[in-house]
């Protein structure tokens, strides 16, 4: 379980894109590896932006990247 309730397949996806590292990664997102290396051991959430650039460096949807843990939650009601 991650310290924040988001999974995310980070490491699996740079195995199957040429065993990128996550220096390359880093770049290419445009933020320090050590982010990379924390968000992928799940200690730190990325804001949405880089969320949505990592996705876009595999070529996946967000939610293939990123997954939240927990019980599902209940959409609010309309006012």
């Amino acid at each position: 379980m991650s310290e924040h309730g988001i999974l995310n397949q980070i490491r699996r996806l740079r195995f199957d894109h040429q065993e990128m590292t996550q220096q390359e990664l880093a770049d290419s997102v445009g933020v320090t590896r050590q982010t990379i290396n924390a968000i992928e051991l799940g200690k730190y959430s990325p804001s949405l932006e880089v969320a949505f650039r990592i996705a876009a460096v595999f070529g996946v949807p967000l939610e293939q990247v990123f997954q939240h843990e927990g019980p599902p939650t209940k959409p609010e009601a309309a006012p």
